[in-house]
Formats: C-alpha cells, sequence, structure tokens
C-alpha cells in the first residue's frame, strides 16, 4: 500500500530526523503543509539530502499569492538540490482566506485552470503537480491537465461516487494517464471510538467551518471532520484505509493525532499500524 504520512517538524532538525525515520518505516510519501516552517520547501529540501527515496509533497501550496513562474522555480530548485523529483500539490486555498489577502475568488475555476497550465508548461515532465480539487470544476482541471488531486476530508464514500468518477472521466477524455488520487485524512488507533471522535472533533473542528470542506463531507455522507477520521482498533483502520484503496485512491495521506492522556503513546500506536500496512508494499 502506498502509504504516507504528514511531514515537518517544529524544528528543522526534528523535521529531518522525522523524514529518515518515516524512509526507515516504509512510508512512501510525507506531506508538507503550506505553513510548515513558513515554507516547506525549506524543510523539504533538508528532509531531501538527508534521504534517498521517500517521495516529498506540498499538500498544499497557495496559488494566488505566488505565480506560476515563480511556484515552478522554487520547486525546481529543491529537486535539484535532493538530486530527485519531489511533487508540488497546490490549491487556491477558500474563499475567505484568499479574499482577505485582497485578490478576487470570483473566478476560482478559470483561475486554477490558468495557473496549472502556466505552472506545468514551466515543469514539463520533471515535477508531477497535484490539485487540491474538491468540487467537480477543479477534478475536472486536476484529471484534464494535472498528474492527479490531493485530497483532504474526502471518506470512501466521496471518492467513490464524487471524485474518482470525475478525475478519471476528465483524464480518459483528454487521454492522460490514469490520475493519482491521494487521500488524506486524519487517522487514530485507539479502542474507544467515541473517544477518538471526540477528539478528533477538537482537533479538527475548524475543517468543518469551511464551504469546501462542507461540500466534500456531504458527498462522503457525514457532517462533520470528526465523522470523516478514521478511528478504531488496528483491525478497523485497517479496513478503512483498505477501502480507500479499494474505491480508487491511489495513495493514503495519513495524519496521526493523538486520543487521550498518553499523546505520545497514542501517536506510536497509530505509526506503529501505518509503517505496518505501507511495508506491505
Amino acid at each position: 500500500m502506498r502509504i504516507g504520512i504528514s511531514g515537518g517538524g517544529n524544528t528543522v532538525e526534528r523535521s529531518t530526523e522525522q523524514a529518515i525515520e518515516a524512509e526507515s518505516a516504509k512510508f512512501s510519501s510525507l506531506w508538507y503543509a503550506g505553513a510548515i516552517g513558513g515554507d516547506p520547501l525549506v524543510q523539504m529540501a533538508l528532509a531531501g539530502r538527508a534521504t534517498t527515496s521517500i517521495e516529498l509533497g506540498t499538500s498544499v501550496l497557495q496559488t494566488y499569492p505566488c505565480h506560476p513562474m515563480l511556484q515552478a522555480n522554487r520547486i525546481k530548485a529543491v529537486a535539484s538540490a535532493i538530486g530527485r523529483p519531489v511533487t508540488l500539490g497546490i490549491g487556491p486555498s477558500h474563499q475567505m482566506v484568499i479574499e482577505r489577502m485582497g485578490y478576487s475568488y470570483e473566478h476560482v475555476g478559470r483561475h486554477v485552470e490558468d495557473y496549472v497550465k502556466a505552472l506545468t508548461e514551466q515543469l514539463g515532465d520533471e515535477t508531477p503537480v497535484l490539485v487540491a480539487a474538491l468540487g467537480p470544476k477543479l477534478l475536472e482541471i486536476a484529471g484534464r491537465l494535472a498528474n492527479g488531486t490531493i485530497l483532504w476530508m474526502a471518506n470512501a464514500q466521496a471518492v467513490r461516487s464524487h471524485v474518482a468518477p470525475r478525475i478519471a472521466a476528465a483524464a480518459d477524455s483528454a487521454q492522460r494517464p490514469q490520475p493519482r488520487i491521494v487521500a488524506g485524512l486524519p487517522v487514530a488507533v485507539h479502542d474507544d471510538v467515541g473517544e477518538a471522535r471526540s477528539a478528533a472533533g477538537e482537533q479538527f473542528a475548524g475543517y468543518g467551518t469551511l464551504p469546501n470542506y462542507q461540500r466534500i463531507l456531504a458527498h462522503g455522507g457525514v457532517a462533520s471532520p470528526a465523522e470523516a477520521a478514521i478511528v478504531g482498533p488496528e483491525d478497523e483502520v485497517t479496513r478503512q484505509i483498505e477501502e480507500l484503496f479499494d474505491v480508487g485512491a491511489t495513495d493514503v495521506w495519513a495524519a496521526p493525532f493523538p486520543v487521550g492522556e498518553d499523546r505520545t503513546g497514542s501517536r506510536r500506536r497509530t505509526r506503529q499500524l501505518l509503517s505496518e500496512l505501507a511495508s506491505r508494499g
């Protein structure tokens, strides 16, 4: 199974250690949020020089504040520094965030399409590009122009009924290869499912207030991030992760979160199971 985890640490030293540990644990990838360390590409470059094969990707970099030519040059510089390709996940973020910066969000679909076209023209085949696509228009763009999509809060039902059919159809009509679908979800291995969902509700509640996430949660038949999270004992978490692959995900980006008083032990238990699943290949 292609299973990756969230990348980045409070310091560059810890981030580098984490990358080494993740590669040793057979994780396929590390995904760096746009705000990690102020600029995730710095930590990615250092992590990449300390590892040999683990995929490093962004999840995601905002499009509006960065010209596509600059974005392409930045990602090519990281790839050159580490001696292997990195994966560029990009997205338009959310209306309230972008308008607060002074940009218009009115024609977001057109903006993303123009951005991806310009970006891929600069990158050629050197760098895989994934679009953070939750709605129909962006899924169509991701399938037609990019290498796939990187998701957040899309459970198995949302992938099966909404994401996979749309992105696959777009890629097929453009005669492009089968697109990647990187499904990102919070994960906690914990015996008390109710306690785990309560912890997820506290830690990820903010996502439930954003319209883009509200829509993808609705496609998944759930009303909140707590309900979308993958939680339960080992066998149940394994079943839910396997289901994601069964319905069309090519990769799972797991974001372990702690439950209960022993936060370190909770994370360790979750990471151990994810490592075992990733080692299956």
